[in-house]
């Protein structure tokens, strides 16, 4: 019985412990109040159609740097990525741009194999391709992750990564609203992916360092998946397409008259 007793009471002191470590943001994929979106998800219209600007960073092992495979829809396996290696960074390009809609306007993929070990990136817009803007993010981390270690997504803000594959981190552009006038958040052609060296040595939007598993190799950093659109801007209507179109409907308003 006594022994029942202290078992009891030391699940009561664990289950107190992870709970005063838990933060204040939305919880892993599938637990209430979670804002991550599964690759299925018919809220997505588009995908990322291009790349530029692949600097791998070290400890990546060439048969992972393969920027075609972050093109298309998310598939949510461990192998399908481009992996950024340590620091490293890529620009992925859109054929029609994003727009600022009613809530979430696009979502990162990750290949995180579960709902903790969890590599960060950074993530910024730009209009041009030249001036670029990032969102402003938080991590409350308290202490550095080992390699194999865990990282609570409730700790998590504003970073790409803070979801296990399949399932997509969200940005709303009307974070960035104003921020810039290069900045137009109506048509955004760049999301740039930059990835966070998890050994505190990297700093959130506070000054906060941001620790994630750390080192890692062959495979080290940030491993994109995809990046799914969900607001686009409006396509504009070619011209010959538009004077078709009148000329169809003045066509049309002659035979009405006769």
């Amino acid at each position: 019985m006594k022994l029942r007793f202290i078992y009891l009471w030391v699940m009561v002191i664990l289950f107190w412990a992870n709970a005063a470590l838990a933060g204040p943001y939305a919880p892993a994929a599938g637990q209430p109040g979670s804002t991550a979106i599964y690759k299925d998800d018919p809220a997505f219209i588009a995908w990322a159609t291009g790349w530029v600007n692949y600097n791998p960073g070290t400890n990546v092992d060439e048969q992972w740097q393969t920027p075609e495979k972050a093109l298309g829809k998310a598939e949510g396996t461990s192998y399908d990525i481009v992996c950024l290696g340590r620091g490293g960074e890529i620009t992925m390009t859109f054929d029609v741009p994003i727009a600022d809609g009613e809530g979430w306007d696009f979502a990162v993929f990750e290949n995180a194999f579960n709902d903790t070990f969890l590599e960060l990136a950074y993530v910024e817009v730009s209009s041009d391709g030249v001036h670029f803007f990032r969102f402003p993010n938080d991590s409350l981390t308290p202490s550095p992750v080992g390699p194999f270690g865990s990282v609570d997504p409730t700790n998590v803000n504003g970073l790409a990564g803070k979801y296990r594959q399949g399932y997509g981190t969200p940005f709303d552009l009307a974070e960035l609203a104003g921020v810039s006038d290069l900045l137009d958040v109506n048509n955004v052609r760049y999301v740039k992916i930059l990835d966070i060296v998890g050994d505190g040595t990297y700093l959130d939007t506070s000054g906060d360092p941001i620790y994630d598993p750390y080192p890692t190799t062959g495979s080290a950093g940030f491993d994109l998946d995809a990046i799914g659109v969900i607001h686009t801007a409006a396509v504009p209507i070619p011209g010959a397409v538009w004077l078709l179109g009148s000329g169809l409907v003045g066509l049309i308003g002659i035979r009405h008259k006769k």
